[in-house]
């Protein structure tokens, strides 16, 4: 049995690259082996460019020829010794001298034809072949090289294309067998002939395809293609990173893949090992350890899941969608024939087709340099029509890329189109046309060029080739945006390994500086980075970086600041396509025509708002009170003890303690803000409270709310948060006065914000409890809630627990980043 390999131009690129193909070549334990090679590295594109030099009558094609010359005598010296490199250099030396008389014969003709151009191109072959020849026979290994002008029959099938003539050619190599037998043998890559036996080559890219055919005249047991990777890869690495080798692929998903610019094999490789269902390996030559790609008939043992369904993506750039539209068009035979033959004349390639059923319009994708061609043809072709009304329009339309999805196992496995077309849906992706054959090999889409990117890995990620990645930028790395970040840092590993979610904050922006990355910020070390590499902060530019971002498909800004300017770009984000997640009240709580306009928008679109911690902080408020809704309960009453503060200070304020004493200790202990006249005034709770009511369905505006402030009128106007705190103990016996009040009626003093649903209303304000009701039983600075809707009337829904401090805020914040990596596809 024959083993076939074929060795690229990067690994034949130098002499010592050369002596390792060898080295791999006499360590292949198969009885046979036939071995196929390009040329050196670069020395086709020299070949070529000799030629138009020399027809363009540039002289400077003598110096390109000796340029090959040295490269191949200073590769042959290095590499070779004695007979051999004697035996070489004197072919070589012929060569030159024939190729330098016919480049001559050229430059005086000013034209050169294709038999010509094509004998002087594949020299490149003829000389790495003889060198790896002569270096396997170096070793002592019987090898004999063959030039396969000699055996390999080929005939013209279209432009730039040739295909095999077997019969002949395996008659030539039964002959050239019986009187050269060896079990190594070296063979030209690239070059065959023609019947007439004149020298031609396999175009472009063919040395995969010279193995292919060797490999199917000599019923190979396997063809090796050895390459510079190490392996073919669910898409492109340059552009998704989490890219992955793929250990099997069909010949059929092999061929689809190659059609759509996968760097995988030319599509013609296939079909000759296909017909004998020969295996191709895809092998790194330098890295020998990587078992690489086998391409075989359709491997038995794939379990026909979602993620195995779909093996890759790939992408074709810069196409342009032109659009044959008309009433006309639908049942009028020979109107595509039409199309297609006027695409046919201006020579241009139709990469994609889509047609409605109605027969009501036809697009097809072709590449953007043709399309002027294309649509001026149409238009001419069409002229009646268009004038009498049958044809609506032509129209091109620019700057397209398609994206394919390929895999043999779509065609029976349910639900992958739906699967793909619901991942560029939350990735924001619009479509532009959508193909899809009976055979269900691929489904292709035509989308924005600009959106190409972010389109794939969306979809790689989707499909589990790549894990769900969010890529995201912080806003206000303060108490609770630092703690935020401390808490990604020490679950990002395990969020990656248990639940395919690859966070990466690839920004953070403060105040006054901003730090930028583009594959994600070392969160061990994010406050030193921040110091030495940050730049003067520029909210635009912060999210302009996040925006522009085609590496990573989900991006997300999380604001954790109290900023209204920050909360008023949040429909302006969502717009662009970027979630965003927030503690910051300030935009569900301020104007109501902005917040309406806000959440229609959310609604409207793929792209998420999330906002627990606006409310209790970690605490599950906001998502407890949608799913009330979202089953169907009426809701009647929200009430509760909002503010984490004001509930340490009263549940403080007891016994003998002075109320400027228990503010003064909760100032103390950081539970208020820097001016405590900030949270005694009841404006965040109110907040809370407008949060909540808008949230059950009432358009109420914060100035709806009345709010019983608990700073005494002649404080507020003092100078400074000091000023206030020394003036606060003169009304300490007002307080007490109401404490007393209420511990004689057995009450407690608790401030408490409510929303009354079924008359439209909501109030905040200092409020009386028996000792036994549940607001009366807090400690410390606790939250809690009362739900009072049609389910839950006789006793209303409790939720409590801690309502203020910076890690359970920045939890609640990082509840949303995971319930939004759940909602785009990661594992629940």
């Amino acid at each position: 049995m024959w083993s076939v390999h074929k060795f690229g131009g990067t690994c034949m690129g130098t002499p010592q690259r050369i002596q390792n193909v060898a080295d791999v070549v006499l360590g292949d334990s198969s009885e046979r082996k036939l071995i196929i090679v390009s040329a050196m590295s670069k020395v086709t594109d020299m070949m070529y460019s000799l030629v138009h030099k020399a027809q363009s009558r540039d002289d400077s094609y003598t110096e390109e020829l000796d340029k090959v010359f040295e490269k191949h005598m200073a590769a042959a010296k290095d590499l070779l010794d004695g007979e051999n490199l004697a035996r070489f250099l004197s072919e070589l030396h012929s060569d030159i001298s024939n190729l330098r008389a016919m480049l001559r014969a050229i430059y005086i003709a000013g034209h050169a034809t294709e038999s010509f151009s094509e004998f002087v191109v594949g020299h490149g072959e003829l000389w790495s072949s003889q060198m790896l020849s002569y270096a396997v026979q170096k070793s002592g290994a019987s090898c004999s090289w063959m030039d396969t002008r000699e055996v390999l029959v080929v005939k013209p099938s279209g432009p730039d294309m040739v295909d095999p003539d077997y019969e002949e050619s395996e008659k030539r190599l039964e002959k050239w067998f019986s009187r050269q037998p060896a079990e190594i043998i070296v063979a030209t890559g690239f070059i065959a002939s023609t019947a007439e036996n004149i020298p031609t080559t396999l175009k472009r890219d063919g040395s995969d395809f010279s193995a292919a055919i060797i490999g199917s005249l000599v019923r190979a047991r396997q063809v090796t293609i050895w390459t510079d990777v190490d392996g073919v890869f669910s898409a492109d690495p340059r552009k998704v990173s989490e890219a992955v080798i793929l250990s099997t692929l069909s010949y059929q998903e092999a061929w689809e893949m190659s059609y759509f610019g996968a760097n995988v094999l030319h599509p013609r490789t296939i079909i000759p090992v296909m017909k004998d269902n020969i295996p191709i390996v895809i092998r790194n030559m330098f890295n020998l350890s990587a078992p690489g790609t086998v391409i075989c008939k359709q491997p038995a043992n794939e379990d026909a899941d979602l993620d195995a369904c779909v093996k890759s993506f790939a992408t074709i750039d810069k196409l342009a969608l032109v659009n044959v539209e008309g009433t006309g068009m639908a049942g009028v035979p020979g109107t595509s024939s039409a199309i297609f033959s006027a695409v046919k004349e201006v020579g241009a390639n139709v990469i994609m087709i889509s047609q409605a059923s109605s027969e009501h319009s036809i697009c097809f994708a072709v590449p953007e340099k043709e399309v002027a061609a294309v649509s001026a043809a149409l238009h001419v072709r069409f002229r009646e029509a268009l004038a009498a009304g049958r044809l609506s329009k032509v129209e091109v339309i620019h700057d397209c890329s398609i994206l394919a999805a390929v895999g043999l196992r779509m065609a029976s496995t349910p639900g992958v189109s739906a699967i793909l077309f619901d991942a560029l849906a939350k990735a924001n992706i619009n479509v532009r046309a959508i193909a899809q054959g009976c055979s269900e090999y691929n489904i292709t889409v035509v989308l924005k060029q600009e959106d190409c990117v972010r389109a794939l890995r969306a979809a790689h990620s989707r499909f589990f080739l790549s894990k769900t990645t969010l890529a995201i930028g912080v806003i206000g790395p303060g108490l609770i945006g630092a703690t935020l970040l401390n808490q990604l840092r020490d679950q990002v590993a395990i969020l990656k390994e248990n639940m395919n979610i690859d966070v990466r904050v690839i920004g953070i922006t403060g105040a006054s500086t901003m730090l930028l990355s583009e594959t994600g910020v070392d969160l061990t070390r994010w406050k030193e980075e921040m110091q030495k590499e940050a730049k003067p902060a520029d909210l635009a530019n912060f999210v302009r970086h996040l925006s522009e971002d085609h590496v990573f498909p989900n991006k997300v800004l999380v604001d954790c600041t109290a900023d209204t300017n920050v909360a008023s770009h949040y429909y302006d984000w969502l717009k662009k396509g970027i979630h965003v997640i927030t503690p910051n009240k300030k935009a569900n709580s301020g104007p109501l025509d902005r917040y309406l306009k806000l959440r229609t928008l959310q609604r409207a679109s793929y792209t998420h708002y999330f906002y627990e911690a606006t409310v209790g902080a970690g605490l599950p408020i906001i998502s407890t009170l949608r799913g009330l809704l979202e089953t169907g309960d009426k809701i009647l009453r929200i009430e509760g003890i909002f503010s984490g503060t004001l509930s340490y200070i009263f549940n403080n304020f007891e016994g003998t303690r002075s109320f400027s004493d228990v503010v003064a200790e909760a100032k103390e202990a950081g539970y208020t803000e820097p001016d405590p006249r900030d949270d005694l005034s009841g404006t965040d709770v109110a907040r809370k409270v407008i949060i909540l009511a808008r949230e059950s369905g009432l358009r109420l505006e914060l100035s709806d709310i009345p709010v019983e402030s608990l700073v005494p009128e002649a404080l507020k106007s003092c100078s400074s948060p000091n000023e206030f705190m020394q003036k606060l103990p003169s009304f300490d016996q007002d307080w007490a006065r109401q404490r007393h009040e209420a511990e004689a009626a057995g009450e407690v003093l608790r401030y408490v914000g409510a929303v009354d649903v079924l008359n439209g209303k909501g109030r905040v304000e200092l409020q009386r409890y028996k000792r036994d009701h549940p607001f009366a039983q807090l400690s410390g600075s606790d939250n809690i809630i009362a739900f009072t809707t049609s389910r839950y009337k006789e006793q209303p829904l409790i939720v409590r627990g801690p309502g203020a401090g910076a890690e359970v805020t920045a939890g609640g914040v990082f509840c949303d980043i995971l319930r939004l990596a759940s909602y785009l596809g990661a594992p629940s």
